[in-house]
């Protein structure tokens, strides 16, 4: 019975285990860093609003990473979007005729992957006959996206069995340019999935500094006002 007690709490862990598959990279990106926020969101638009919509954000807020409405206008609205639309896909029903299913929403990619996942998955794409796109993923076996970003990052060659990588073809960036692509669009699509984050977590620490200053004064206080009394 303990045994089977022990097995039943163990089965998370290793079911976990098994889907981890291939590892993960650390995100190395920076929430406060608004040039990576500025360069993600042109990636964004420029790779991924063609299929995926981010439908829960507005091009308005993206001020808040520095970026003024006509900077917005000039670089990031391109098929008549206005300022304060929300970030939609254009493609709109034709994505699932095309793909045999609707390319999903990013606005919580990050929040429910995790930016680690999407930082390792958006550099493990490779070239595989087999699939009806021709590409393939470490990360997510059989993905039925192809590498938007291949241009950027060239294509690239994967053996499972031995875990070797081999380049196919050069891109329009070396290695090191490409992960620091990603970091911006993996940067950007953080913000996305909740941009008052960094807002919220300096009001939690303000809050924190006065309950402490509060609960001083209030000690003090109690040790006053009960002094006298035996």
């Amino acid at each position: 019975m303990k045994r089977l007690l022990f097995l039943m709490m163990l089965a998370p862990v290793l079911a976990w285990g098994a889907e981890a598959g291939y590892p993960l990279d650390r995100s190395p990106h920076e929430p406060t860093d608004l040039v990576s926020l500025q360069s993600g969101a042109r990636l964004f638009v420029n790779y991924c609003l063609g299929c995926h919509s981010a439908q829960y954000m507005r091009y308005s807020r993206l001020t808040e990473i520095g970026l003024t409405e006509q900077q917005i206008r000039d670089n990031l609205l391109f098929t008549g979007e206005k300022v304060g639309d929300m970030m939609k896909v254009p493609m709109g029903a034709q994505a699932k005729q095309w793909f045999g299913v609707a390319p999903p929403d990013l606005s919580v990619v990050a929040r429910s992957r995790g930016a680690d996942w999407l930082y390792t998955y958006l550099r493990t794409f490779y070239r595989d006959p087999k699939t009806a796109t021709g590409w393939n993923n470490a990360v997510f076996e059989n993905v039925g996206m192809p590498h938007a970003l291949w241009s950027l990052q060239g294509e690239r060659g994967y053996d499972p069995e031995k875990n070797q990588w081999t380049q196919i073809t050069k891109g329009a960036l070396s290695q090191v340019e490409y992960d620091m692509a990603v970091r911006d669009l993996v940067n950007f699509l953080v913000y996305v999935g909740e941009p008052a984050a960094i807002k919220r977590k300096t009001i939690g620490i303000v809050v924190l500094l006065v309950l402490g200053v509060l609960f001083i004064l209030t000690y003090l206080l109690k040790k006053e006002f009960w002094k006298d009394v035996k």
